[in-house]
Order: C-alpha cells, then structure tokens, then sequence
C-alpha cells in the first residue's frame, strides 16, 4: 500500500453569540482536516490544528512541505513519516506551525493503519480502556453572561450526567501582563477578578459538592496572582487550575504547583516533547496536557505520555476543535495507562457535533463510548462538509 495524495478540508462556523476565555475571542469556530488518500482506496482522516491564524497558512504547510515528503511512502511507516516530515522541515522549527501541519497526516496514517488492519485505533495501540469519563468543558465569558446565566449553565451539564465541569477564569484587564490587552476585542466580556471569584462560587453552589469543578486561565496571570485568587477560591475544592501562567514561565508554573495543594494542569500552549519534558521534569504540571491535533500527531503524543507516566503524571489532552480532535484524542486517552479524563467541549458547535454519521455522545453515567470501527471508527457526514466547508 502506497499514499497518493494528501488533501485538505476547511470549514468554518460563526455561532449566534461570540464566546472567549482569558484572553481569546472566538466569535467563529474553524477546523482544516486532513485526508491521506492510498492506492488501495482507504482515505485516513486527521486534524491539523488551526489556532492562533489564518487556515490557509497550516493548509499551505501540510500540501506544500509536508504532503510531498510522504507521497508513495507506505502508510505502515508511520514513525519513519513522522520523523522525515519533522527532521526535514526542522529549520522551519519544532513547535508551533510546523506541530499542527503535521498533526493531520501523522493522525491520518494512523486511521489508515487502523482501517488496513481491521482494528479500532485505541485497541491498535495497546488498548486499555474502551470508555472515557468526560468532563463538561465549558463556561466561557460571553455578553450579558454574569453568575447566574454560568451557575443555570454548569447545572445542566450535570443534569445531563457529567461527573466534571471546568469554567474560564482570567479575563481581567487589571491585572499586570495579561496579555488580553494586546489580543482582540480586549474590551468583550471582561471581569474582574473579585468577579471571577464571584462565578467560581456560583458555579459551585450550582452543581454541589459531589462534582467536581476545575478551572482555566489560559496563561493570563503571573504566579502571584494565581496564588492570590486560589486563596480566595480554596473553600470551594476545585479539581485543578489549568495554564495559570505564561507556558514558557516553567518556574513560575512550579512555584504555583509547589504552594498549592490544587494540582496543576498544562500547558496545551505547548506543542512539542521537549517542552513537555522541561514542564515535567521542572515539577511545572501535576496533570500533563497535550493534544494530538497540535503536538505532533498520534506519535508525538504518545511519546509525551509515556514521559509523563514515567513521572507518575496523569494525562488529560486538552481537546477543543473539531469532531476529529475529539475522537483522536479519545483513542489516544483510550489506549495509555495514565489516560484521564476526556474533555467535551459544550459549546455549540456543528463541526464537532455533526461531522460524523456516528454521533460521540455522553451516557447518563457520564461516560462516553470509543467506537468500534476500525481505524478512528467515524465517517464523514458529507451534508456537514457541504454546509460548512470554505
């Protein structure tokens, strides 16, 4: 079996109402999946992921530098394309950009693998569980959204049977160095941070005790104030603080993690297996956040996980885009040791909730279910594609 062309897919959907976090403004979501095609007809889907930019500029890299490097390579060879892709393209550097691009083709040929042989991709890969507790990804900051619109919000989810909700913190034009001011529409849905302490304990009293409730800056804060706000928030138990800090402050981030007794998520910002090395080994991250649509692929990934089991480290992939994104990281969660929980973004989102004629849902128990089909088990909703593709 030989690939014959790698192809894109780009789509776009523009919710009723902007959402944002600590400091991104999200009035669309977008997704560019990628497709590896063979001469035997099998085509493997991935995801390359598109933050931060234009799709265009991941879309030139995967069909301009990386789709030649492995057309009329064997799909099987799957490390042997993940390493020429990343060694030949090295100069254009190792994180960022380059990481997203070739997320797609590395996701791609590992569906493919999975279809060739018959066999669902988490069960390929070792297999060690074949359902994910999911946790309710969710309040972010939108307009005319205070505490009680986020309390009615969380208490649903929990209605709906999940067991973990996580809610956005950090949009606070007042604290020094966030780098909201410099993003855009600095000025959409702001709090404060008594504000933000105010929705943390809404979203407690909202969901109960019994649930847990994590939150996540997105690097807005500095130390200081990270560990001001979780003095203010102790009393309400929550079950991590994700990316408290820029992801580059490795110091700071494990001066956090060494004064709480919160554990530490991160960094998703983080898009390669070195940095996720420094982020472990300096005791930065209690809980190891990578994602396979933007750190290197299903391969890359893996290799952080087994560092992060080799440091006791539980793993729970930040996952926020696409249909594709999701299942991929769930195959991912699904076939490590120190897989965690899976993350369900909540948000309205077609490409995500109507890619696939095989719908990813959550059971009353709060779980969700790996498929079953060989490779990533889905297939493309062909009226979706239409409906959304730019």
């Amino acid at each position: 079996m030989r690939i014959t062309d790698v192809t894109t897919i780009r789509l776009r959907y523009q919710p009723p109402i902007a959402m944002a976090d600590a400091i991104h403004f999200m009035p669309e979501r977008t997704a560019i999946l990628v497709q590896v095609h063979t001469d035997t007809g099998l085509i493997g889907i991935g995801e390359s992921a598109a933050y931060g930019g234009a799709l265009t500029s991941i879309e030139r890299v995967v069909l301009d530098d990386l789709a030649p490097i492995v057309i009329g390579e064997s799909p099987f060879m799957v490390e042997r394309a993940w390493a020429r892709m990343a060694h030949r393209t090295h100069q254009r550097g190792q994180k960022g950009l380059l990481q997203m691009a070739l997320s797609g083709i590395d996701i791609a040929l590992w569906d493919v693998i999975g279809q060739a042989t018959k066999t669902p991709l988490y069960q390929l890969l070792g297999g060690y569980r074949d359902r994910l507790v999911a946790y309710a990804s969710a309040g972010f900051y939108a307009a005319n959204k205070g505490p009680e619109e986020l309390a009615e919000e969380v208490r649903e989810y929990v209605a709906r049977g999940f067991r973990h909700v996580k809610i956005k913190v950090g949009r606070n034009p007042e604290v020094v160095l966030n780098p909201l001011e410099n993003m855009w529409a600095p000025e959409y849905a702001t709090a404060s941070l008594d504000e933000d302490v105010a929705r943390v304990r809404a979203a407690r009293g909202a969901i109960g005790d019994g649930i847990g409730l994590a939150i996540d800056a997105n690097n807005a804060w500095n130390p200081s104030v990270a560990l001001s706000f979780m003095r203010q928030v102790e009393s309400v138990k929550i079950a991590w603080l994700e990316e408290p800090v820029a992801t580059d402050d490795y110091a700071g981030s494990a001066q956090v993690a060494r004064q709480l007794a919160t554990p530490v998520a991160g960094y998703e910002t983080e898009s390669s297996l070195g940095g996720f090395r420094q982020l472990i080994a300096s005791g930065a991250v209690d809980i190891v956040q990578p994602d396979v649509i933007w750190s290197g692929g299903i391969s890359e990934t893996r290799r952080i996980a087994a560092l992060a089991q080799a440091y006791r480290r539980p793993i729970i992939p930040h996952v926020f885009s696409s249909g594709v994104a999701l299942v991929a990281n769930m195959h991912l969660i699904a076939s490590i040791p120190n897989g965690s929980l899976l993350e369900f973004d909540q948000n309205p989102n077609p490409l995500r909730d109507e890619l696939f004629i095989e719908p990813i849902t959550i059971a009353a128990d709060g779980t969700v279910a790996l498929p079953d089909g060989p490779g990533l088990g889905v297939t493309l909703n062909p009226d979706t594609i239409a409906r959304y593709r730019i």
